[in-house]
């Protein structure tokens, strides 16, 4: 058993897409839409096979994300290396993201740093 793909509602379906696709080099498909509901949605694949759905549709509300909440708490990315968790959690900084946390080795031993993305999601950067 795998996780297939996970899936995330956004108002911004470009913004977000384009976030994934600059910064963790996502290849994005073609894009869905459906005319009778407003459903759009596009798969982004990352380089092992992963894939996460972005996904947006008329009439959303996009209500406060506070960090210590229940549900999806955080898509974590293993980018490869501390390295390369420093440099890319410096050029979402200087993109304007927001870093909450690290980079930094957590008590349970992993290298991270944990960055708002796209309308709040917090995204995890890893080894």
């Amino acid at each position: 058993m795998r996780i297939e793909h996970v899936a995330l509602y956004v108002t911004d379906l470009e913004g977000a897409r384009d976030f994934f696709v600059r910064f963790f080099g996502a290849v994005a498909g073609d894009g869905y839409h459906n005319p009778r509901t407003g459903f759009r949605s596009h798969f982004l694949t990352f380089d092992d096979g992963a894939r996460l759905e972005v996904m947006t549709k008329p009439g959303m509300t996009d209500a406060e994300k506070d960090l210590a909440r229940t549900g999806l708490a955080h898509l974590a990315l293993s980018v490869g290396s501390k390295t390369e968790v420093d440099r890319l959690t410096a050029e979402l900084a200087a993109a304007g993201y927001e870093v909450v946390s690290g980079p930094r080795t957590t008590g349970d031993g992993y290298y991270e740093s944990c960055v708002l993305g796209p309308e709040g999601n917090q995204v995890e950067l890893t080894v």
